[in-house]
């Protein structure tokens, strides 16, 4: 089903960087909302969710002048200091929208203009491949973050049926890797996987960040749990995995095909280095 599309014209992009983010001066969402509308997703227990009318996930709101609101607020932060910017906190920068909006893409040409002083750029979308050209600008300045919380398409579709499929997600981990733009594969919210998941990723990327919702949720895994989310572990007989030490199990797996330096556990595997 294709999201409500609504157009809004924000009087500011640029939010500071809080709780989670601290590590970063600002934050940064291109849209309101997230068509992947994913089943565990945090943001569905926060005010811009609570109190929409309609579900998350099935509505999209534009934000229309991003790129000239950028061009003022950008280089009135740089006069203040260091920029580190997150995008994006609350939605996908390359949900399908972006496709035809190009919202995302004109930030980053902005930011090619602009530069900050680090870019984090957190998405599970193929889609990011297309602005190769623009990240490879940006050198070391950017990192981008692909969302690969499992390896089982079978364990995806149960989670986020929306969402882009895994294969699509190796291969744009695959191609940023070959065009050198600065990555990370990010198991966040980590879901069950195979015993060759780690095995998969080591070819493609050199730093791995785990998180889950116990660590990362913003509220020790509070949010999560509102949601229900345990019910679906429990109905797939997956319940083991619904718990504070289930990492472990993804980690000690990594740890034996990468170097301990190369992973990176919830909070510090999103700060800007």
């Amino acid at each position: 089903m294709k999201p409500e599309i609504f157009y809004k014209h924000p009087k500011t992009l640029l939010n500071k960087g809080t709780g989670f983010l601290t590590d970063y001066t600002h934050s940064l969402n291109p849209y309101t909302g997230c068509s992947f509308g994913c089943s565990y997703c945090y943001v569905r227990q926060m005010p811009v969710s609570l109190f929409h009318e309609k579900e998350w996930g099935t509505w999209v709101h534009i934000k229309e002048g991003a790129a000239s609101l950028l061009r003022r607020e950008l280089p009135r932060a740089k006069a203040k200091g260091k920029v580190t910017i997150f995008m994006s906190s609350s939605t996908d920068p390359y949900q399908p929208v972006e496709f035809s909006a190009n919202i995302t893409r004109s930030l980053l040409e902005v930011m090619i203009e602009h530069p900050p002083d680090f870019l984090f750029v957190q998405t599970r979308s193929p889609l990011v491949r297309r602005d190769i050209d623009l990240l490879l600008l940006m050198k070391d300045r950017v990192r981008v973050s692909m969302t690969v919380e499992t390896d089982l398409e079978d364990i995806r579709k149960a989670f986020t049926p929306d969402a882009p499929p895994l294969s699509a997600r190796f291969k744009t981990l695959e191609l940023l890797a070959e065009a050198r733009v600065p990555t990370q594969a990010t198991i966040a919210p980590l879901l069950p996987s195979s015993e060759q998941f780690a095995h998969k990723l080591r070819p493609l990327v050199q730093r791995v960040c785990i998180d889950d919702y116990f660590m990362g949720d913003g509220s020790g895994g509070k949010r999560t749990k509102k949601l229900g989310i345990s019910s679906l572990y429990e109905k797939l007989g997956l319940r083991e995995w619904y718990d504070p030490a289930a990492y472990r199990i993804v980690y000690d797996r990594l740890k034996s095909v990468f170097p301990e330096e190369q992973l990176f556990l919830s909070q510090e595997g999103f700060t800007p280095s």
